[in-house]
């Protein structure tokens, strides 16, 4: 029994390992830099020991989009928190996940980039996927005054993806951040 309780603990470290590894090299040099080659080399196991855990690049990358989406989960759940009662949430869950995705960008881009499997809003959804959608959602709810609180959660994080894709890609002045997400939370906060 010992011997098969290491064995699944070694088994989840050198996963834990290939994940970590992958989204460092990600991080640090882009995705086109994530081979599976690279990846055996780094983590100093050969490919079939990693075709073990992932059936190649695609599983490795959905695999750390849904960690991030954990993580985003969090980093929503941490604002709307510290936002508490005494001001709107939005305006600190909308700096929360632009600064998640300023600070993650390799991150960001398997989440909504990069060509996954992972669907929203169906059976298969993962469970990460549906509590960081649940998290903004909580936030909207707070300021959605009889509208649809579930497409005003989509139109608040389309326009909040819309505003991390055009500022990463240096086509919006960096010395406004703060007043769009100001003036997108003021926005969505208004009573229609």
């Amino acid at each position: 029994m010992a011997f098969a309780d290491r064995r699944t603990r070694e088994r989840a470290a050198r996963h834990r390992l290939i994940l970590s590894t992958a989204r460092r090299l990600a991080e640090a040099e882009g995705w086109d830099a994530v081979t599976t080659r690279r990846l055996s080399t780094e983590i100093e196991y050969s490919q079939p020991v990693l075709y073990k855990h992932f059936s190649g690049m695609e599983d490795i990358a959905e695999a750390l989009a849904i960690e991030g989406f954990r993580e985003l989960a969090d980093a929503l759940r941490a604002a709307r928190a510290e936002a508490g009662t005494a001001q709107c949430p939005l305006r600190s869950m909308a700096r929360a996940y632009i600064s998640f995705a300023r600070d993650n960008p390799a991150l960001y881009d398997a989440m909504f980039i990069r060509a996954t499997k992972l669907r929203f809003a169906a059976d298969d959804t993962p469970a990460p996927l549906v509590a960081a959608f649940a998290e903004l959602r909580e936030g909207i709810a707070a300021v959605a005054h009889g509208r649809d609180v579930d497409t005003l959660t989509e139109l608040v994080w389309a326009a909040l993806h819309g505003l991390v894709t055009l500022a990463r890609g240096g086509r919006l002045r960096p010395e406004y951040d703060a007043e769009r997400v100001e003036l997108l939370a003021t926005q969505f906060s208004v009573e229609s």
